[in-house]
């Protein structure tokens, strides 16, 4: 296979240095002395996680320190030793292979290490039926990373495992759950939703749990919860990372135990609901702060998936555009409206932190400025989409390649993003979506020091 891999490397730098790792054209390679280093990177576009340990020990707390990210890809361990015990209790702990280091040319490490990568690729691809990853009507986008995030839904859809979605503010993580709830065995019961941060925690237990009457003040009747009410169905919990401590030990025991005591009562109730449960934030990263309970973490991400943010996945703007527009102009009764070339690539050039929340949100605004049968163009947009194209337009020349003008292009959008991470080159290779490899080789093409 001839594809690049990009690469995390975690060791020694002799020990890098002798594998000759840097010197395959197929790999593109992030390194890190040491596992603190590693821990605070984005794993995003990264194929795959080489462990270059010195002794088992090491080897063991790295993998159990990794295999806890939810955006974690596969995890490759090289170690010294004999003995094959390593490699089985290595795997037992969540590395996907393991690698003996033997005596002997490193060449020849460095082609099973290049052949063992292939082969991790090749598995990780998504599980097809008929020639593609089943549809799912409410997620839009035909993309590689919607492709294996439809893979995902696919297979937690048949299964009961608690379910953890984490991504950024407005990349659809509700429509993940109902795709999940709608393909599952659950799909002839309620879906149920509710938004953690919008209660406060005596409240929050109500809504879940239920209350008697005169329970509080107010409780004049009693109540059931939203536990009971999502029996045989599913119970969507967003922003699960916003609860407190203590509501969090009481969401746990109810998890472990399946039964929900209502405020007030003496008996518990038994629930069979399904908890799929939502994020902005990475629940590890809270863990380790101290924010989140590390056994409720455990107990609710079973079956982690990732949601990629709309930056990743250019190649869904336009579909998912015109998705909008099609909704919104038949409720709007606006028919015949269509998106113009200049504004779907002012489209395409935005980075739009608010993900496919804030496309929908722009295309309901320039659904509002259109009459029937009108194209949209720029003007129809908010100023600041139209103010990504000004840097673009102001170094266009007509006797340039299509290359050498994007090429210019590209030259000045890394330097401004150096700039703006004051010259930290893994933090900026982290905000731009590549390996810190990949922008060294970029900044060498381009002449920036």
């Amino acid at each position: 296979m001839n594809s690049i891999r990009s690469i995390l490397w975690i060791g020694s730098a002799e020990s890098f240095e002798a594998s000759l790792a840097s010197e395959a054209p197929s790999l593109d390679i992030v390194w890190e002395r040491d596992l603190d280093g590693a821990l605070d990177l984005s794993l995003a576009g990264v194929d795959a996680v080489v462990i270059d340990a010195a002794d088992l020990d090491e080897a063991a707390v790295s993998v159990k320190a990794l295999r806890c990210r939810p955006e974690l890809p596969p995890l490759l361990v090289r170690i010294s030793g004999r003995d094959a015990a390593f490699a089985s209790d290595l795997r037992a702990a969540g590395a996907s292979v393991v690698l003996l280091r033997q005596p002997g040319p490193p060449e020849h490490a460095l082609t099973e290490l290049v052949e063992n990568l292939d082969r991790i690729a090749q598995a990780s691809r998504p599980v097809r039926r008929a020639g593609r990853v089943a549809r799912t009507p409410s997620i839009v986008g035909d993309g590689p990373e919607m492709q294996e995030l439809l893979a995902l839904v696919d297979c937690a859809s048949r299964c009961l495992a608690t379910v953890v979605i984490t991504g950024e503010t407005g990349t659809g993580k509700e429509l993940v759950a109902r795709a999940i709830h709608d393909g599952s065995r659950q799909r002839r019961g309620p879906f149920v939703a509710l938004n953690c941060a919008a209660f406060p925690d005596t409240l929050l237990e109500s809504e879940l749990f239920g209350h008697t009457r005169g329970a509080f003040t107010s409780a004049d009747r009693d109540r059931k919860g939203l536990f009971e009410a999502a029996q045989g169905g599913t119970l969507f919990l967003d922003e699960v990372s916003e609860t407190s401590g203590p509501f969090q030990a009481k969401l746990l025991r109810v998890l472990q135990e399946r039964e929900v005591r209502p405020l007030g009562s003496t008996r518990a109730r038994r629930t069979d609901a399904r908890v799929l449960a939502a994020s902005n934030r990475n629940l590890w990263y809270e863990v380790a702060e101290g924010r989140f309970r590390e056994d409720l973490y455990y107990r609710l991400a079973v079956f982690p998936i990732h949601v990629p943010p709309l930056r990743s996945r250019t190649s869904d703007i336009l579909p998912l555009a015109e998705h909008f527009l099609r909704l919104h102009s038949q409720r709007e009764g606006k028919a015949g409206l269509r998106i113009a070339a200049d504004a779907g690539h002012l489209l395409l050039a935005y980075r739009w932190p608010g993900n496919v929340r804030e496309l929908e949100n722009e295309i309901q605004r320039a659904l509002a400025l259109a009459e029937s049968d009108e194209t949209l163009t720029p003007r129809h947009f908010s100023d600041r989409l139209a103010g990504v194209l000004e840097p673009i337009e102001a170094n266009l020349f007509p006797d340039e390649t299509i290359r050498e003008t994007l090429g210019r292009i590209e030259a000045w959008l890394l330097r401004r993003a150096l700039e703006a991470n004051s010259d930290n080159r893994t933090e900026t290779a982290r905000r731009l979506g590549i390996t810190r490899e990949g922008l060294y080789k970029k900044m060498k093409r381009f002449g920036i020091e």
